[in-house]
This record gives C-alpha cells, sequence and structure tokens, in this order.
C-alpha cells in the first residue's frame, strides 16, 4: 500500500453544492480514502492509495463530472467585456427597465427570464434530485416517462408560490418603508451580482456564501413521490431562490410576493423539464459552459435590480460614459428640453407636471430654495406604470388618480429625485437660488431619461405634437385631433341587464382606443383579432390605479368573445406583453357619460 496526500485545483464550481458532486465522485474511485473539496478555495484534498489509483484517474473522474483541473481565463475577459457594456447601456436604457413593470408587465417577465437563467443553477445543483426521482419508476410509455418530472416540478413550483405569499405577508405586516423597499431591491440586486460572478466562474466573492439555519435538512432519506420531494426541494438553501425571496419580501404584499415567486418559478421549469432529455446529449463540460454564460446575464439582471433599488432610495444611477453615447445625445436632441420651472403665485411656487402613457412630463422641474412648493401633478392617463409616485427624500408615496393630483413640500437645499412605485420612470427637482437664471429651453445631459420605457407605452398614434419615433402608419391618421371622437371612443350597447361592445384588432392598433361600459352589469367584450399584426399573447385586462389583472386571455387569429362584470367605476387597461393598447372606461352611468371629456382625459 502506497498511501498519497495531494491537494489538487478545481475549476468550475458554481456553489457549495459542487463540493460535495466532486467529494462524491472521487469516494466512488477505489483506493481513494479521504475527499474534501473546497469551493472558495477552489481545490480538493485526497488521501489516496497509489496502487490503486492513479492521478490520472483522478483527474479524469473530475473532469467527467463537468470540472476541470486545468485553468482557462478567456471566458473571464469575455465576462468582463459584457458587464462594462451592461453597465453602460444601464444608465441609457433602463431608467424603464425594471423587474417589474407594474409588478406585472416588465418585472413579471424579467422575474421569468431570472427563472430561465437561474434554472440552469437549478439543473446543476437539483438536477440529480429529480432525475432519481424520473429514473425510479419503469416507464411504459411516454407519458409515464415524463410523470415524475412533471410531479417534481408542480412541488417546486407550489413549494415557492408559497414561500412566496408568506414573505410577501411578512412584508406587508412589517410595513416596509421606502427606504426599506430600496434597501431590499438593492441588497437583492447585489445578492445577484454576487451569485452570477461565482456562476460565471470569477473569484470576487467566493466566499460570500449564505448558510441557512435550516441548511442541514438532507433529501438522502427522500420519500419516493416525485411531488413531495419537488415541495422539499423548495426548502433547500439556494443563492437564487433567497434572493427572490428577498424581491417578495420588498412587494410587501401576499398576492404579489406568490405571484412574484410563482413567475420566477415558471422560469426555472422548461429546462428542468428537458435536462433528462437532452442530458445524454450534452457534455457535463458544454452545461458548464452555458452556466458560466449564465451568470454573468445574472449579473446583468442584478444590475439591473440594484438600480431600480438606487431609483427608488432617490439616487439616479446614469453612468457619465452612457451620456456620451451617440444615439442618447440624439434622443434628447430630437424629443428637445424636458425642463419647467415654478411659477411664483401668493408666495407659493407653483410646478405643473403630467402623468401620461409617455410618463411623468416634464420630468426635471426647477423651483427655488426655501420657497413652498405647490405640485400640481394632472393624471391625464394612470396607468398601472405611473399609479404613484416616490420621492425618498422627503419620505412621500403618493397614489395618483385621474385629474389633479397634489403635493406639498419647502425644498431645501438639494436636489430632489422621484420615481414611479418601481423605480422605472424616474425624474428630478432642480433645487435653485434664483429661477431667473435658469433656462429651460437647454436640455440637461444628466438629468434622467425622457418618457416612460416601452414596457409602459400606450400604443396609441402619436399626435402632431409628439416627438415619438416614427412607426409603421397608424390607421388614426397622423393627426389624432383630426379624427372624430365616434371613432375613438365607443360605449357599449346595453340590452337589458347585459351589455356588449366589439373591439377589432387592425395593423397594431384597437378600434376603438376607448371603451365605455356600466359598471355591475354583465359585459361581453368581443375582440376580433382577424386583422391584428400580432395576435399571439397573453391579453390582460387591468385595473390601472391597483396594477391588478382582472381578466386575461390568450390572443389568436379570429373572434374571441370574454365575459366579465366590472365591479368598479375606474379606468381598466387593455393590455399584451406589457403595453397598452386600449382603455375600458367603466361608468356609474353610460347614459350620462361625456364621450368628449373622456377622449380628452387620455388623447391630447
Amino acid at each position: 500500500m502506497s498511501v498519497k496526500n495531494i491537494r489538487l485545483k478545481v475549476y468550475n464550481m458554481t456553489c457549495t453544492s459542487c463540493e460535495k458532486t466532486i467529494e462524491r465522485t472521487l469516494k466512488k474511485l477505489v483506493g481513494v480514502f479521504n475527499v474534501k473539496a473546497n469551493y472558495s478555495g477552489q481545490f480538493v484534498d485526497i488521501e489516496y492509495d497509489s496502487e490503486l489509483c492513479s492521478l490520472k484517474d483522478i483527474k479524469d473522474s473530475i473532469s467527467n463530472s463537468g470540472y476541470s483541473t486545468e485553468s482557462s481565463s478567456n471566458f473571464g475577459f469575455a465576462g468582463i467585456l459584457i458587464v462594462a457594456i451592461a453597465i453602460i447601456l444601464i444608465g441609457n436604457s433602463t431608467g424603464g427597465f425594471d423587474m417589474n413593470s407594474m409588478l406585472k408587465g416588465a418585472t413579471y417577465f424579467i422575474l421569468f427570464v431570472v427563472g430561465i437563467l437561474t434554472s440552469i443553477h437549478c439543473v446543476g445543483m437539483c438536477g440529480g434530485i429529480m432525475l432519481s426521482q424520473s429514473l425510479s419508476t419503469k416507464s411504459i410509455n411516454k407519458l409515464q416517462a415524463i410523470k415524475p418530472a412533471l410531479l417534481y416540478n408542480a412541488g417546486r413550483v407550489i413549494s415557492y408560490t408559497v414561500l412566496g405569499s408568506i414573505v410577501g405577508a411578512l412584508g406587508s405586516v412589517l410595513s416596509l418603508s421606502i427606504k426599506a423597499q430600496a434597501a431590499l431591491q438593492m441588497f437583492a440586486g447585489l445578492f445577484m451580482i454576487i451569485m452570477g460572478f461565482n456562476m460565471a466562474g470569477f473569484n470576487l466573492f467566493r466566499k460570500l456564501q449564505i448558510k441557512l439555519p435550516w441548511s442541514f435538512c438532507s433529501v438522502k432519506n427522500k420519500p419516493k413521490n416525485p411531488f413531495i420531494v419537488g415541495i422539499l426541494n423548495g426548502l433547500m438553501p439556494c443563492g437564487p431562490l433567497q434572493t427572490m425571496q428577498l424581491y417578495a419580501l420588498s412587494t410587501g404584499s401576499f398576492t404579489k410576493g406568490a405571484l412574484s415567486m410563482f413567475i420566477f418559478a415558471l422560469g426555472t421549469v422548461p429546462l428542468m423539464l428537458t435536462f433528462g432529455a437532452v442530458s445524454g446529449l450534452l457534455s457535463k463540460g458544454y452545461t458548464k459552459n452555458i452556466l458560466k454564460f449564465s451568470g454573468i446575464l445574472v449579473v446583468v439582471l442584478g444590475l439591473i435590480m440594484g438600480n431600480r433599488g438606487l431609483s427608488l432610495a432617490g439616487i439616479n444611477f446614469v453612468p457619465p460614459i452612457a451620456s456620451l453615447l451617440p444615439w442618447n445625445n440624439q434622443s434628447l436632441a430630437s424629443s428637445g428640453s424636458n425642463s419647467t420651472k415654478a411659477i411664483l403665485k401668493d408666495g407659493v411656487q407653483i410646478i405643473n407636471m403630467t402623468a401620461d402613457a409617455n410618463g411623468y412630463v416634464p420630468n426635471v422641474l426647477y423651483v427655488k430654495k426655501g420657497v413652498p412648493v405647490k405640485w400640481i401633478i394632472d393624471g391625464k392617463q394612470i396607468t398601472s406604470c405611473n399609479n404613484a409616485i416616490v420621492v425618498p427624500s422627503l419620505n412621500i408615496k403618493k397614489q395618483l388618480e385621474n385629474g389633479e393630483n397634489t403635493i406639498e413640500f419647502t425644498p431645501s437645499d438639494k436636489d430632489i429625485n422621484f420615481s414611479c412605485w418601481m423605480g422605472m420612470i424616474r425624474g428630478v427637482i432642480r433645487v435653485v437660488d434664483n429661477l431667473d437664471t435658469v433656462d429651460t429651453s437647454k436640455t440637461d445631459p444628466s438629468a434622467p431619461p425622457v418618457g416612460a420605457p416601452s414596457c409602459c407605452s400606450v400604443s396609441t398614434p402619436p399626435s402632431a405634437n409628439s416627438s415619438t419615433v416614427e412607426q409603421a402608419s397608424s390607421i388614426y391618421g397622423s393627426d389624432m385631433n383630426k379624427v372624430p371622437t365616434e371613432i375613438i371612443v365607443k360605449t357599449a350597447t346595453v340590452i337589458g341587464n347585459s351589455q356588449s361592445s366589439t373591439i377589432k384588432g387592425i395593423g397594431y392598433e384597437l378600434k376603438p382606443l376607448i371603451v365605455v361600459v356600466d359598471k355591475n352589469i354583465k359585459t361581453k367584450l368581443t375582440f376580433d383579432l382577424n386583422d391584428f399584426d400580432n395576435p399571439e399573447g397573453k391579453f390582460e385586462i387591468v385595473l390601472a390605479k391597483s396594477s391588478n389583472t382582472i381578466k386575461s386571455f390568450d390572443g389568436r387569429k379570429g373572434v374571441i368573445d370574454l365575459d366579465i362584470t366590472f365591479n368598479e367605476a375606474s379606468a381598466y387597461d387593455i393590455m399584451k406583453d406589457g403595453k397598452i393598447l386600449g382603455i375600458i372606461e367603466v361608468v356609474d352611468d353610460i347614459k350620462k357619460a361625456d364621450l368628449e371629456k373622456i377622449r380628452q382625459t387620455y388623447i391630447q
């Protein structure tokens, strides 16, 4: 017997579970006595009998497990380059790109993307568990072969959703302040960045590993029911899962917390389901490379989430390089100045701003230091993106309604940043000593991006005075002011105790843009999508002021009937892929509805 003790460098470990994988693999070799892997140090200590097991056998075993004993730095440089580009682009385009386009459009979409990206991590950490369940039963047909994987993933999704509801409810009980919500968003973003760098193979944060009190839980004595195993899987310590739990906590809502975790869990399902089918086609080394690339994308999403937290904290993060980009200057030049200054009246400064489909306009406001301010926000078109404005330095969170909304304060000597409730649409109140020296005709290059992100924009055609980018010709022509109100706004047809209305999709628009219906009456909405450019996808009817989805349906070519009863007189957005296509205006009495006034509310 010739016992040796060696230490080998092992690369491509992405989390502490990789330690266990390497240890289990090497202990299967004849002649290996003791193995101790170290994730943070990227090495493994091995005690073995060189007469029974060679060094080559050990290295081959490590390689076959998807890891490497040879260093490769090419990917590191590419990863740094991608992150650098992402940081530059964030300042230019993520003033609105968020993990929450209303805690439902962009956010839920981004959460789904996060789930897809981190599902590679799930395969590495939990794929073996799922595979063991799939292989534990003899499959007679294809349905039986995939049934264990379906049950396992169903258990996981349910477990994640329940955890999200509990954590979200805890956030509501705690009544998180604006600063606390911002801190949680930044904290979650930071953990995503750390997790992404670790997944990508960087050494920066390897020593930062979260260990939860219940991490001793083991699935060695797991039940044979894949569904139960999937539920227990939700209790395992996992970086992506813990990050999403922080996000769910910041929502401060039982429903939104559950939905956030549910969407995230759904994102992890496709790859986990197909893992068993393609595992024989992909080498473990190739899977590790995919994991590395996924890690870089997770870093980018972490930057986005962190940027949103900074916005909620009143910090506008616009990298200087971004302001030098040619398309950024072109955008500013084409849009012109988006600033205004206060008017002094009876010792009070009056500043006016509009909340509409374009975001907050103008979004740069100048006021004089030390003089009381009356900030009037005209809710022209309240959407699920702009329906609440947050002013961190004043500790104000104001729910906006259609019509006039007022915020009063006295400015000190510092600028006041503000944003929508999820940090997507941003603006700033500049505090100066003398308003007479302010020239609002000039563009402020350091100001937040103008307007709302594409996920919040309404697909209504541009008006004659609009500076929006030219797009496909509109069915309403180039000047909305020339379009008769009866074309834009239609009332439902009321017969007895029910009402109906037909909405046609033509090109990229709906006709009419606004449908007026009575509340508390059974309503039949007919969507004719035969001539709609892109009917496939999820359509939603959303209560604008609360962002709650009232009804949804899957689009397709053809005619779709939707039965619904509106119990509240308010504005409801017709949305697809996070964009507002039209409005349903619910009124107390349709006979008394002023169609011209309704038109002016939404379309200038």
